[in-house]
């Protein structure tokens, strides 16, 4: 039975990877601030603290154990992500880290501030990543505060440079689902730009490729893209869906020349991951509940 410590797993993206282990016979602790409550979430261990605001710098003594594996759910930039990397240096086999696809230097071409002709998609784990940094800063009243120096790619760093310590690293997609993202405004939304493609993924197979990574020993020290097997077109997609009354949105002003699509077949190859949702059938659903 593997020892688990989750760390920010009370909602979305996190209860369905609780689930998913606990499903497996794992046994769970999770670590959070006790401010959410989540019908996903089975019977498991929560030890609840007001420092598990992110960005996470303290650890208690409770936390401070002996663990199979812990996943860090919300290391958002280089000083939460190097605390952590401390605080479980040498106490857990496995630093499991969610990161994102933000880290790609395609994302910067997408978003203007990376100067260069479109880099070549499916992006894969050794593609460039970004060069300038803190891709979020100037937009903290929109999002949050932790925008500020939030930077995946200086999580990945720190992880990757902390001594005694194995490590997975995930790149996630746009997810999708009930509790977030469930009227799919990052498919609508982009109505305008019917050739785009990105990178999408159902919250429930996002969680399985995280449970399946974290108690995979192919994913010791390695770096993985999570998301659908084949991203169509934005006009393929609204094609499957049902049409919804108004005028289209107005996108971002982003360089449409860019897709950001991600390769995922190291994830299937090296841990034979697969998908427990059909992903179009997902979306078609999730949007139907929407209309009616």
């Amino acid at each position: 039975m593997m020892r688990v410590l989750v760390i920010g797993g009370t909602r979305f993206i996190g209860a369905h990877v609780i689930q998913q282990l606990h499903e497996t016979g794992a046994r769970i602790t999770v670590f959070h601030r006790g401010t959410t409550t989540n019908p996903v979430l089975p019977a498991v261990e929560h030890i609840r603290d007001p420092d598990a605001a992110y960005p996470i710098m303290r650890y208690p003594h409770a936390v401070r154990d002996d663990w199979d594996a812990v996943v860090h759910m919300v290391a958002m930039g280089h000083a939460d992500a190097e605390a952590a990397a401390r605080a479980f240096s040498g106490r857990t086999q496995r630093l499991v880290i969610i990161s994102s696809c933000d880290v790609y230097r395609a994302y910067g071409r997408l978003t203007k501030t990376e100067s260069g002709p479109p880099d070549s998609v499916p992006l894969k784990e050794d593609s460039p990543l970004r060069t300038v940094l803190y891709p979020y800063r100037g937009i903290e009243q929109q999002i949050g505060a932790y925008a500020y120096d939030y930077d995946k790619i200086l999580v990945e760093n720190a992880v990757q440079s902390a001594p005694n310590l194995d490590w997975t690293i995930l790149r996630l997609p746009k997810v999708y689902g009930p509790e977030d993202n469930g009227e799919l405004a990052t498919v609508y939304g982009f109505a305008a730009v019917p050739e785009w493609r990105w990178t999408h993924g159902y919250v429930r197979n996002v969680a399985a490729a995280i449970a399946t990574a974290t108690s995979h020993p192919m994913a010791r020290n390695a770096i993985f893209n999570v998301g659908e097997e084949t991203t169509p077109t934005m006009g393929e997609r609204l094609a499957a869906l049902p049409g919804r009354d108004g005028e289209p949105v107005e996108p971002p002003p982003f360089d449409f020349n860019q897709p950001l699509v991600l390769e995922t077949s190291k994830l299937r190859r090296d841990l034979g991951y697969t998908e427990i949702v059909d992903e179009r059938s997902a979306m078609i659903e999730l949007a139907s509940r929407q209309a009616t």
